[in-house]
């Protein structure tokens, strides 16, 4: 899963970043409201996490422009502001959730999954194709009954390949759901975390199709 974050204090950018990366997600961050626009234009994600108090455009402005594209991407308003009438304005302008801060990075997670799981979302609370199970909230994978726990980049290459059964994804498909725009891809990543999931979970979970990429099949 993608999440754009937007958030212009680098304290707090810097430990949600980090707190997301943890729980498998790839991050794209930026500061400025400008350069959030730019980049929902540019990218494709599951998620944006959206500070009202920007430099450069507003989040309200942000917010604005995004539904006025017509785009359906997912958006938490997280800020300081907890006026009854920021919250209001914030979910009529087309948010899906509003956190204040402070808050607790398990909650703002918890909020990420309920978001995820609603109809159209394209994902489930338990992802299977009818032989492996995988539960974003404990990164457990459950395969013949036996259920393993999966490190966080395990976890996002099995959950891109989980979302989209029965079709191939490529290098660079995967390398998008597991590394943001600043992180170093590693060479062989790929193949390394695949050699990983099969030892955890069986070598025919995850196919290789040569020249191509790698599929789990569809539940027949």
């Amino acid at each position: 899963m993608r999440v754009l974050l937007i958030e212009d204090d680098r304290m707090v950018g810097a430990a949600v970043a980090q707190a997301l990366k943890d729980a498998a997600y790839a991050v794209d961050w930026v500061t400025d409201g400008e350069s959030a626009i730019e980049a929902a234009e540019v990218e494709t994600y599951d998620v944006a996490l959206l500070d009202l108090g920007l430099p450069v455009r507003d989040g309200r402005e942000v917010l604005r422009r995004l539904r006025q594209n017509g785009r359906a991407l997912p958006v938490i308003i997280v800020t300081a502001r907890d006026g009854l009438d920021d919250r209001i304005d914030g979910l009529d302008l087309g948010a899906d959730d509003y956190l204040v801060k402070p808050f607790e990075i398990r909650e703002l997670l918890a909020r990420m999954r309920a978001i995820l799981r609603r109809p159209g979302s394209g994902t489930s609370p338990l992802l299977s194709n009818g032989v492996i199970s995988l539960d974003p909230a404990t990164h457990e994978a459950v395969h013949d009954g036996e259920t393993c726990h999966l490190t966080a980049r395990e976890f996002a290459l099995l959950q891109a390949l989980l979302t989209r059964p029965g079709t191939i994804l490529s290098r660079s498909d995967l390398e998008r759901h597991i590394y943001g725009w600043n992180e170093e891809v590693e060479s062989n990543a790929v193949e390394f975390l695949i050699h990983a999931i099969r030892k955890k979970i069986g070598s025919a979970a995850i196919r290789n199709v040569r020249g191509v990429g790698w599929m789990v099949d569809r539940a027949s």
